[in-house]
């Protein structure tokens, strides 16, 4: 499986270069950015022949099967569309569009294809959301509440390195989405009810810096989202599950119970990064010819979900 990563340097794109190469049979055959003399050190780095700083270059090539986008949120529908319009199978960071309109756009080029096009709902595969989902599928654990945090401190714009980027972030339509996807996905339920509510905007960003989310299911499962860029301290994404059967605290990769002990993950998945386990499941959907874990046509239910409380922000 060859693949073009465009975005590539960036502080994700990064991560799927380090996930390709843990995966046999794929590797990254062109890479994609902004600045043509730093994507050619990249390239020249990380070994890769082919580097460009136009899309379009790539998905000519006959060497590229597949293109991962790890580009600004901003970019993510156009290049979904772009790349299958070429022929070419896709995976998006995500989210999948930062508007309704394009999302749906979106799902309605994959149908027109048939091409793999994927989200890159990361949670979907981290160990330790995967643990929780196997018990609920075998009907030993029921969600009762998701309450998570989402937490930076981000008062400048910059990337999860630290370092300057050329767009502006958004706690609903980027990190938000990876909640309101969870959430459904656990609870095999798209939100019936929803609400929103946020902070200050920052002057400069022009973008909210604190809100707070609330979804309930019709089976009556609901979810609290707190995010900040205002927060002084540990940053990521912490979820508590309460559960009928349990309380089970997910930090990325790792599983404690409400008491927290340890939960051995061992087992659950070839592999404990989940963008390597996003990945996988990429290339297997297309050697595969099937719909992945995270289609767009799966993660458009998200999609609705934040254009109705994106809704809620406006009233």
């Amino acid at each position: 499986m060859r693949i073009c990563i465009a975005g590539a340097s960036g502080a994700f794109g990064m991560k799927h270069m380090d996930a390709i190469a843990a995966i046999e049979g794929a590797e990254v055959t062109s890479v994609v950015g902004t600045n043509i003399d730093k994507i050619k050190a990249f390239a020249e780095e990380r070994g890769v022949s082919h580097y460009t700083t136009d899309l379009a270059e790539s998905l000519a090539r006959d060497d590229v099967d597949a293109v991962i986008l790890a580009t600004p949120t901003q970019m993510h529908a156009a290049q979904t569309i772009q790349c299958l319009e070429a022929g070419k199978h896709v995976m998006s960071e995500i989210p999948m569009a930062d508007n309704i309109e394009d999302a749906r756009m979106v799902v309605e080029t994959q149908k027109r294809t048939g091409l793999v096009a994927m989200a890159g709902h990361t949670r979907r595969f981290n160990p330790s959301h995967q643990w929780i989902h196997n018990k609920i599928q075998a009907g030993e654990l029921k969600v009762q509440q998701m309450d998570v945090q989402t937490y930076f401190f981000r008062r400048s714009n910059k990337n999860a390195l630290g370092k300057p980027r050329s767009w502006t972030d958004h706690l609903l339509w980027h990190h938000a989405c990876h909640t309101v996807d969870l959430f459904q996905y656990q609870t095999g339920e798209v939100a019936s009810k929803v609400q929103a509510i946020q902070g200050p905007i920052h002057e400069e960003l022009n973008i909210a810096m604190d809100m707070s989310i609330g979804m309930k299911v019709p089976s009556g499962a609901i979810c609290t989202l707190s995010l900040s860029f205002n927060n002084d301290g540990p940053f990521g994404t912490f979820f508590r599950y309460i559960c009928d059967n349990g309380t089970y605290i997910a930090r990325y990769d790792d599983l404690v119970d409400g008491n927290e002990n340890e939960i051995d993950l061992t087992g659950v998945a070839v592999s404990n990064n989940g963008i390597e386990l996003q990945d996988r499941e990429f290339i297997a959907a297309i050697k595969e010819g099937r719909a992945p874990n995270a289609c767009v046509t799966q993660a458009i239910d998200a999609m609705e979900t934040l254009h109705k409380l994106e809704q809620c922000l406006d009233d």
